[in-house]
């Protein structure tokens, strides 16, 4: 038998691992999602390990809230196989895009993004080849959500995310963000200046101007944002922990 291809190694992946996670309350009241635990270890493991099967090797996590709890639990990161820095908010929240400008300098130009409390259990090599085709400035893989797990807010043509509102969505967009992009800093140039943003807000243009390529993905996502989600990822989790023995 021959032995099974190893994964590409894929750009920088950023978290955005700084919000309050007010939703969580009191769980995070003291301690960051990142580290609640889920399936017997914190939730950013789990994540680290999908990364790293994934061929990923260098992250970037874009901490606030409680961040050097994360640091100091995380450290450098090599105890994951990985090389992990961090983008600290500082004194005022800067928002998901903000957070994310804030650390372009440690990324490169071309990235992987991802949220701090998702748990995305996908191939990341078609997407990033999927990317590369597009010669878009920026991809989001997109899920035929239907309303499901959450409120779809995507319109998706099948290359190309044709609209994307997470504020007003309307009946003909069936498709949700899955949560796992990837951005240039070219994506970004508008809001160079911006000290707070929100990434939906870059999406949102990016799309109007045809200028988002997408990837459908067909595996549900999880994610510990919300007390019936982090019961329904801890299954999941503990389910793969019980297969890989």
């Amino acid at each position: 038998m021959s032995p099974e291809p190893k994964p590409a190694v894929v750009p920088a992946v950023a978290i955005l691992a700084g919000g309050l996670a007010t939703r969580l309350r009191p769980v995070t009241a003291t301690v960051p999602k990142a580290l609640v635990p889920v399936a017997g270890e914190p939730f950013i493991a789990h994540q680290f390990r999908l990364l790293r099967r994934e061929g990923a090797r260098r992250v970037v996590l874009c901490v606030g809230h409680l961040g050097e709890m994360i640091r100091d639990v995380v450290g450098d990161g090599h105890r994951f196989g990985l090389d992990v820095a961090y983008s600290f908010d500082g004194d005022k929240p800067r928002g998901t895009g903000g957070a994310l400008g804030h650390a372009l300098g440690l990324l490169g130009p071309v990235f992987f993004v991802l949220y701090g409390d998702s748990y995305l259990d996908v191939p990341f090599a078609p997407i990033l080849a999927a990317f590369g085709r597009s010669r878009a400035p920026a991809l989001m893989t997109v899920f035929a959500n239907a309303g499901r797990w959450d409120t779809s807010n995507v319109l998706f043509d099948g290359g190309r995310v044709a609209r994307y509102d997470k504020r007003a969505p309307d009946p003909d967009m069936r498709y949700i963000d899955y949560g796992l992009s990837i951005l240039t800093p070219q994506a970004l140039e508008r809001w160079q200046d911006a000290e707070s943003f929100d990434l939906a807000e870059v999406f949102t243009t990016l799309a109007a101007a045809g200028l988002l390529a997408g990837y459908e993905v067909t595996r549900r996502f999880y994610e510990i944002g919300t007390p019936k989600g982090l019961a329904e990822t801890d299954q999941y989790l503990s389910g793969v922990r019980n297969e890989q023995g």
